[in-house]
Parts: structure tokens; C-alpha cells; sequence
């Protein structure tokens, strides 16, 4: 199939395709006078609605049950922060974990303090130019994309390494 794509020339086939039609419909005045085409009928079927992403309640326990509920899910392999947010039912807040981070910290919301992350809170590794995001369970381990390569549980932060520390269990105001 590739082969006929490359040897396929547009302009050819249709100046090819003209030429012959005239050749076959000599003119007489009926052809000269083409009445307009018929409009197209329009689709038997309506196209198939857009689902709406698959996404949590907004709560820090809905977070940890999406987590859940995708366990050994790899389709969000590279895409941690898609994955935190989906879990409280947003998308597209942050580019990247580390810009999460880095708003967090800004915000003044950014415990560094080793102490242990509440059930849905955000956790947070400097891993890659792009950092790590999670989901606390509360218990010090946490939900992840990345855990044995696919969304899992880690029984502590230091599965990955370089924590850099956690942020509260909500989304940004008006999300």
C-alpha cells in the first residue's frame, strides 16, 4: 500500500480521469446545461458522544479509591501529574510534578518536615527534569503511576528516591 501512495500522483490521475470523461460525453446543448448537484443526504447516525476523562470525586478519598480502582494500569506511564489529577477529578493544572511542586511551595503549602502525608495528599520526588508526583494513602506509602512499571502502591516514600516532601489533599480554588 505504501508503494501506491508514492507512486500516486494526484494531479495525473485527475487530469487523466477529465480528459477521458470528455472524450466518452461528447457536448451537446443538454450537457452544456448541468442542473446543481443534489445536496448530501445527511448521516444516518449521529457520531459517538466524546467521553468525558475517567476521573475521581474531588476527595481525598475518592483520590486513593481512582488510584485503586486503576491498579496495575499502564497507560499513564509518563504522565504521573495526568494521573494526580485525574484521581481528584481534574486535569491540565500543572504541566509537569515538578511545577506542582514548585506551586506548592510557592503557595506555602509544601510540607518538607518528614512527617507522613494525610490520605490523598500530593507526594513528590525530584526524579527527572519533569519530578515525580503521587498520592499519599495516609499511612506513609502512597499511589502511583511508575510503581513496578504501572499505576501501584508503595508502602513508603522512599521507594523512589530523592522525596522532596508532600502537599494538602486538595486541588487548586475553582477546580
Amino acid at each position: 500500500m505504501e508503494e501506491i501512495v508514492k507512486s500516486h500522483r494526484p494531479g495525473r490521475v485527475a487530469a487523466t480521469g477529465l480528459a477521458a470523461a470528455l472524450v466518452l460525453a461528447p457536448l451537446t446543448d443538454q450537457t452544456a446545461l448541468a442542473a446543481p448537484a443534489p445536496t448530501a443526504e445527511p448521516a444516518a447516525t449521529a457520531p459517538a458522544a466524546v467521553t468525558p476523562f475517567d476521573a475521581g470525586d474531588g476527595t481525598a478519598a475518592g483520590a486513593v479509591e481512582w488510584f485503586e480502582a486503576h491498579a496495575g494500569d499502564t497507560s499513564y506511564e509518563g504522565m504521573c501529574e495526568m494521573a494526580a489529577e485525574n484521581a481528584w477529578g481534574v486535569t491540565g493544572v500543572w504541566p509537569s510534578a515538578i511545577d506542582h511542586w514548585n506551586g506548592a511551595v510557592a503557595a506555602g503549602k509544601a510540607h518538607t518536615d518528614g512527617s507522613t502525608p494525610p490520605a490523598g495528599a500530593f507526594v513528590y520526588w525530584n526524579i527527572s527534569e519533569y519530578g515525580h508526583v503521587g498520592i499519599a494513602d495516609g499511612n506513609g506509602g502512597f499511589h502511583s503511576s511508575s510503581v513496578n512499571g504501572a499505576i501501584g502502591h508503595a508502602d513508603s516514600t522512599s521507594y523512589f528516591a530523592d522525596y522532596l516532601g508532600w502537599s494538602e489533599p486538595q486541588v487548586p480554588a475553582g477546580l
